[in-house]
């Protein structure tokens, strides 16, 4: 799905210029955005979990759980963003169910690749919130 071309007429773009922070770890979250041009950087601490590229989407976490903001993203180059807030992202699911679907797999790309990058630093996250005996470097 090409996100770029839905959303390049948008009447409200916005623009961050290099280095801008865009949204903060913590901070609460009303909207999500696809990069129309420009990369984006996703920080969680002073870790770089991701890079999002043009027609990428960010932010999406916002309108699913309605919780607070899980990284940092900083314009890595000046960058257009199509923003997407509750109302719009709704009407995207009800009538263009292949969108709902790439959020989906958006989602669940993030979340191999972070499992992925756990299992290499010997960070494994448990669901029980138990320590491995054998490596207590094993945690939730």
């Amino acid at each position: 799905m090409d996100l770029r071309s839905i959303f390049k007429a948008c009447e409200n773009l916005q623009e961050f210029p290099t280095g801008t922070t865009i949204f903060s770890e913590g901070s609460p979250g009303d909207v999500m955005y696809v990069v129309l041009y420009g990369e984006v950087e996703i920080r969680v601490g002073s870790q770089l979990v991701d890079l999002i590229k043009p027609g990428d989407l960010l932010g999406e976490m916002a309108l699913i759980d309605s919780k607070a903001r899980s990284a940092t993203a900083v314009a890595k180059s000046d960058c257009r963003l199509a923003p997407i807030n509750e109302k719009r992202f709704l009407f995207m699911v009800h009538e263009t169910p292949f969108f709902a679907l790439h959020v989906m797999r958006t989602l669940a790309d993030r979340l191999r690749r972070m499992n992925g990058t756990a299992l290499k630093r010997g960070k494994v996250v448990r669901l029980d919130g138990t320590r491995n005996a054998s490596n207590p470097d094993i945690v939730s």
